[in-house]
């Protein structure tokens, strides 16, 4: 483990334990209500997951792994886990957060691991024993929006089309390759397509087009009644300082917060330009991740 992300001992990183052990089950379809409902305690920092669970439901190959739920013997949730290709959790107790990492290491398909600061040196002590080794790690910080916003408006934003595609894919392999140091075209080109289309077929990409040039695109990646999760937000080096950014975001922004109550996104701790851009914008640091890159 990179020493740069673990600056405290373990034992600043406890919850509350539980009475006794429980146990870890993939969960079905049946449990939406009480899955969503323990995910709901915290909805900006569960946006991803529960964004996924409404889109896709608790049993689909698009979530490109398996949910995972923790119950102590009182039947309780105390951990809701995505453990596959993206491996996320959530867990109000040590006992779950521990029998998430030892589940994690049955699966051979992790890509990335990530976890809030205060909680990540705990999964990776028990992870690392005997699951995959780390390839890279990074720090993100988790960004949030709420009213009131200062509105800008931008003529021609909108949502991206199929016919958006060769001009979309190379900017978001080339974030991918930048982000995790593999590059989805190299690795899964026809999967990587296929997913990027689904998204757009959802209405969930936006662009801003000239002349037959990228010029601005935006993910909303989850949507949930209490939060909207974006990311890939990307400006054409050409056209930054120009503006483009900014009204593009504040638009987008004016359009999300009317059908949700905030707006999250994940900033990397060494991009000192993008913290101050959205911090101008209106944006509040609320914690801290880590995700690990497995070999």
């Amino acid at each position: 483990m990179q020493a740069s992300l673990l600056k405290k001992p373990l034992n600043d990183y406890q919850f509350p334990l539980a009475a006794a052990a429980g146990s870890v089950n993939a969960l079905e379809n049946s449990e939406l209500a009480d899955v969503l409902a323990f995910l709901g305690r915290r909805p900006i920092y569960t946006a991803y997951l529960a964004g996924m669970i409404h889109d896709n439901g608790l049993q689909s190959q698009q979530n490109r792994g398996t949910f995972y739920g923790y119950r102590n013997q009182l039947g309780e949730l105390e951990g809701v886990a995505l453990i596959g290709h993206a491996t996320l959790l959530e867990t109000s107790s040590d006992q779950a957060l521990q029998a998430f990492a030892k589940t994690a290491q049955r699966c051979n398909a992790v890509h990335l691991i990530m976890c809030e600061e205060n909680r990540i040196e705990n999964f990776w002590s028990h992870y690392a024993v005997e699951g995959q080794e780390m390839r890279r790690a990074c720090r993100e910080l988790l960004f949030e929006l709420r009213w009131p916003i200062e509105v800008s408006k931008v003529s021609n934003l909108r949502l991206a089309t199929t016919e958006d595609l060769p001009l979309l894919l190379p900017v978001h392999a080339e974030m991918a390759l930048e982000e995790s140091g593999v590059d989805p075209r190299q690795q899964d080109a026809a999967g990587f397509q296929e997913r990027y289309a689904r998204r757009i077929a959802q209405g969930r990409t936006w662009v801003l087009t000239e002349n037959g040039k990228l010029q601005f695109k935006a993910e909303v990646v989850a949507k949930t009644p209490e939060t909207t999760y974006i990311e890939g937000v990307w400006v054409n080096p050409a056209a930054r300082r120009q503006g483009y950014g900014r009204r593009c975001m504040s638009q987008l922004a004016s359009m999300l917060l009317w059908r949700t109550r905030s707006i999250c996104l994940f900033v990397n701790d060494e991009n000192e330009d993008a913290q101050r851009f959205y911090k101008r914008a209106g944006y509040h640091l609320r914690t801290v991740y880590d995700t690990i890159f497995l070999k």
